[in-house]
Formats: structure tokens, C-alpha cells, sequence
């Protein structure tokens, strides 16, 4: 599965192309869907351009991509920088009155398990994001159901990007829920050759890189998307 993240935690100012209004992330997700992507991940902006989990801030952008392109399975994220207070972030997620087929959980922010209980409870697909071996161990603790694991290389240094892609890899059970591997900035690339070699899911987009293979600066999530599947993401 290749999904594309459309905007992530960036703004305008770090790209003119990132995609803000739930018509911007609903033309993008389109354009992204007909290249060949499976599945996207939007953060919604409120109308100062904030992320939110408010519940019409998600019932917007959602309803304006599944108009746009019927069909396409659309997640969210949960991450605690938009709301840190546990028992808020449980209350906005059981009051969303549109909501995502599936949203990603980061399993070492506190109270991700509650968090991850609240969208299984709506029946939302749970992704839980890995960045490090304790959030494995903090996950493996979880009574939660999981639908899909994030296995998320942060470092910037492509040799650290995967061995840390290794090393979570090999600490993850034999049977499970399905891997979706990537890294975020200058590893992007080579995280996502090798979730290609080791037949995993992948993603690519504007929240994770502004560049193309080559190093040059790329004009949009397409062009992003195009060279992911040429590169042999499906």
C-alpha cells in the first residue's frame, strides 16, 4: 500500500504547495488517488490555519476529499501537539460526528492508549506510530485492537534512519497487523527503497519531504507520489 500524507504539521511558508482548506486536501487527495495511492493522511486546519481535532474541523476536510474522490479510505492523526490534555484529546475524538476510516495514534505520547480505545470504540482503524524501541514495549502493552503499525524513522542520518528501521522491525511479534514503514526528511527516500525491498507499506508526501529522489525540490504531492511508484512503491 502506498498512502499518501498530504501536509502534515507544515504550513504554506515551508512549501507553496502544501495543501491548508479542506478543498486544497480534497484536490490534492484526488489528484494523489489518481496516480495510484490507496489511502491519504491529512492533518485538518482550522480557519486560522491551526491542525485541530475539533469536530467540525474534521467533518470538513473529510467530507470535502470523500466528495472529491468517493471511495478513498482518509486517516488523521491524533498527535498530542494539538491537544495535550489526555482527557481532551479522548473527549474530541468520541464527539467527531464525521468520521476517518482510520487515524494514527504515536504509542509514546501519554494517554495514547486511551486515545487508541476512544477510535476503536467508533470503530476507526487504529494506527499506532513506532518511533522508538520503548514506545514498541509501551505498545505491546496495549489491550487495544491495532489495525496497522507505523514503524516511523525520525533521525536525518540515512545509516541511523535504518538501522532504527531494523532494530524496531526485528521487535515487532512474527504475526500482527500489517507494517507501514517510513521516515521523515533526508532518510525519506531510502526508508522508503527499503520498505519497497522488504515488501512492506509505505507512504510518501509533503509531511514527510519536500524533495524528490534527485535531491531537487518538488513542485507538489503528485510529483512526490510519481516518483514513489516509480521507485516500486504500489
Amino acid at each position: 500500500m502506498l498512502k499518501a500524507c498530504l501536509n502534515g504539521q507544515r504550513s504554506r511558508a515551508a512549501h507553496q504547495a502544501v495543501p491548508v482548506t479542506p478543498a486544497e486536501l480534497a484536490a490534492d487527495a484526488a489528484r494523489c488517488a489518481a496516480l495510484g495511492v490507496v489511502a491519504v493522511h491529512v492533518h485538518p486546519r482550522d480557519a486560522s490555519g491551526v491542525e485541530s481535532l475539533h469536530a467540525a474541523v474534521i467533518a470538513d476536510a473529510l467530507t470535502a476529499i470523500r466528495t472529491a474522490r468517493p471511495g478513498l479510505p482518509v486517516g488523521v492523526s491524533t498527535g498530542a501537539w494539538m491537544e495535550p490534555d489526555v482527557a481532551a484529546r479522548v473527549a474530541a475524538v468520541r464527539a467527531w460526528s464525521v468520521l476517518p476510516d482510520f487515524a494514527s495514534v504515536n504509542a509514546h505520547e501519554p494517554g495514547a492508549e486511551a486515545v487508541a480505545a476512544a477510535l476503536h470504540d467508533r470503530g476507526v482503524l487504529v494506527e499506532v506510530g513506532l518511533w522508538t524501541l520503548d514506545a514498541v514495549e509501551a505498545y505491546q502493552g496495549w489491550r487495544v485492537p491495532v489495525g496497522r503499525i507505523l514503524v516511523e524513522c525520525m533521525a536525518e542520518e540515512v545509516p541511523v534512519a535504518l538501522a532504527d528501521a531494523a532494530r524496531i522491525l526485528a521487535a515487532l511479534p512474527q504475526e500482527g497487523p500489517p507494517v507501514l514503514l517510513h521516515a521523515e526528511g533526508p532518510a525519506t527516500w531510502a526508508v522508503l527503497a527499503e520498505a519497497v525491498d522488504r515488501g512492506l507499506h509505505t507512504r510518501i508526501g509533503l509531511e514527510d519531504t519536500l524533495l524528490l529522489p534527485d535531491g531537487a525540490p518538488t513542485p507538489d504531492n503528485a510529483a512526490l507520489v510519481t516518483a514513489a511508484l516509480a521507485a516500486g512503491a504500489r
